[in-house]
């Protein structure tokens, strides 16, 4: 055989390497890996790498070898020149809304500790220019003009005189009585008494300070919204009764838990066994507006919850009252001459000074309210319905806002008005449009009343809601219907502050200062 031939055989043809505990070996038979082909697959066990560079030898001590190159570190010099030739790939840029990206985390933390330094650089300024203006005993005088004379305190309890007369006619419509026309009359009556006689009392009685008739007209337009649900639902059960059904609906009694701490299960009750004082004050102590025989009840009382709600309620409500004596005051002091001087470069100045402190308040006051407060008392009463609130921040309509922000009330609204309303043939607009005008009715009777002025700012205020809600949810979706919602609810309420200041002082002072 010639040498030519030789070198064509076996020994001289390509090996492949494995790894071994050893090292490096060639094996016969394979091609080996050029410059410009794909790196060696290892098909075996790859050892780890103290198994790979470290063995024992006869003495039993243990070598150690320096560490051989990974093979993502064997990558060919193919590869690297493919890596430096081609760095693009076909993408959309985060801000983009066709990127899909959705993580802007950081962006949004940058806007807190914006907000915040921007809010810490006026409130230094405020100290500085105004100095130390809060003083908590300053606020009894707000609920009391006489410490000897409590009108508010008064009134709200007169106003068992209405619940119990309410509970009183539905026994007699239980077990027949009087006619349903003549407790529809009856009931008709005491509803709006409950509204006629705080505001009389309010307007009438000189030492009744606005904030003490803002309470008591509040807590009676509370009561007269469950007093209407109270009659409602009863009215509804005796239909059932009537058309001898033999259990009550769902919608109109829920199944009770059992608590699981070995106390008295909550036991349902039935029509007419519902019609007691203790179920009645129940009600009315529960944070809700709509009644039902039997409410989803939670197991226990979870005292560290109830402890960390009733911290929030008081921190918060000494954090809203510092706020509005040391930030809002001086502005809205601050805001009466340009006012009276028509001064509109200045008007507007002073309306958007005034819009944050304004809307940081009524955050806080929305959290203290909604979440605090009413789980507090929900888990005190052990409550089980704490749907309170929704993400209404991230309303894209006016609409979803109204209906999202304050739960108990769009219940009511939708259960005793709204429904009713389209059961007797009205459209949705139109049914939509009442609501709001009863709604607007309520915000001016709680503002104007305890002013004692009648300026229907919050009552116009509240119907522009109709065109906006119209504007927003025919011309602007997504992010700009969610910046229009933001931005009515920033400037618009510092505007009916402004204009209700105003005109309280101009009304009981005779000018402003």
């Amino acid at each position: 055989m010639s040498d030519r031939a030789e070198t064509r055989g076996p020994a001289a043809r390509r090996r492949r390497t494995t790894i071994t505990g050893g090292g490096v070996k060639q094996v016969n038979g394979s091609k080996s890996s050029d410059a410009g082909d794909k790196p060696p697959q290892y098909t075996g066990k790859i050892k780890t790498e103290d198994e790979v560079h470290n063995h024992t030898n006869k003495n039993g001590k243990v070598e150690k070898h320096q560490p051989i190159s990974s093979p993502r570190k064997q990558r060919s010099a193919a590869e690297d020149i493919n890596e430096k030739l081609s760095c693009h790939v076909l993408q959309e840029s985060l801000l983009s809304s066709a990127s899909g990206y959705s993580n802007y985390r950081g962006i949004l933390n940058w806007c807190v500790v914006m907000l915040v330094l921007s809010n810490a650089r006026l409130f230094l300024e405020n100290i500085i220019k105004y100095g130390i203006l809060v003083d908590p005993i300053q606020v009894v005088s707000l609920f009391l003009k006489d410490p000897y004379s409590w009108p508010a305190a008064w009134l709200i309890t007169a106003s068992n005189v209405f619940i119990l007369a309410s509970l009183y006619i539905e026994r007699r419509l239980a077990v027949g009585t009087i006619s349903e026309m003549t407790g529809l009359i009856l009931h008709f009556l005491i509803l709006t008494s409950m509204l006629v006689f705080p505001a009389a009392i309010v307007l009438t009685v000189t030492s009744m300070t606005p904030v003490g008739g803002v309470l008591s007209l509040g807590v009676y337009t509370v009561f007269f919204l469950k007093l209407y649900s109270y009659q409602d639902t009863n009215r509804w059960c005796r239909e059932i009764r009537q058309a001898k059904a033999k259990r009550l609906t769902r919608s109109y009694s829920c199944p009770s838990v059992a608590q699981s701490n070995g106390s008295a299960v909550h036991t349902n009750v039935s029509y007419p066994g519902n019609l007691t004082h203790r179920n009645m004050y129940y009600f009315l102590l529960a944070p809700t507006l709509c009644y039902q025989l039997n409410f989803p009840r939670s197991s226990r009382i979870r005292k560290r919850f109830l402890m960390r709600r009733l911290f929030e309620m008081l921190f918060l409500m000494q954090l809203l009252v510092g706020l509005i004596q040391q930030w809002m005051v001086p502005t809205i002091q601050n805001s009466m001459k340009p006012f009276q001087e028509m001064n509109f470069s200045r008007m507007v100045e002073r309306l958007l000074k005034l819009a944050v402190p304004n809307h940081l308040i009524w955050l806080i006051f929305f959290y203290w309210f909604f979440h605090s407060s009413m789980n507090f008392l929900a888990e005190l009463l052990q409550f089980g319905d704490r749907g309170f609130y929704r993400d209404w921040w991230n309303s894209e309509s006016v609409t979803y806002f109204w209906a999202n922000w304050n739960i108990p009330v769009h219940k009511w609204c939708l259960r005793h008005f709204y429904k009713p309303m389209l059961g007797k043939g009205f459209s949705k607009l139109q049914a939509q449009i009442a609501v709001f005008l009863v709604s607007a009715f309520f915000h001016e009777y709680l503002v104007s009343v305890p002013l004692k002025m009648f300026r229907m700012w919050a009552f116009m205020g509240m119907m522009a809601q109709v065109p906006l809600a119209w504007f927003v949810g025919r011309f602007l979706t997504g992010n700009y219907g969610n910046a229009a919602v933001w931005l009515s609810l920033i400037i618009g309420q510092p505007v009916a502050v402004l204009m209700y200041v105003h005109d309280y002082y101009i009304y009981h002072y005779g000018t402003t200062t």
